[in-house]
């Protein structure tokens, strides 16, 4: 059976993440249950780019004020 093996460095935020990925998903239309291991890895993948998009513009956008 597959083990998360994801290590957050703030284990707190582990909810937050969550949260960001079910929205991000629904973004790109993808229905997240908490099983993922049906969906190919090209759909798990453009979530967690797409997450990754979304957390380096906001911190450009910190950045920039």
């Amino acid at each position: 059976m597959p083990r998360n093996t994801n290590r957050l460095l703030v284990p707190q935020a582990r909810a937050a993440m969550e949260q960001f990925k079910t929205e991000t998903a629904a973004e790109l239309g993808i229905n997240v249950t908490p099983y993922m291991g049906d969906l190919p890895s090209r759909v798990n993948g453009s979530i967690g780019g797409y997450m990754v998009k979304k957390m380096i513009q906001a911190y450009e956008q910190q950045f920039a004020k």
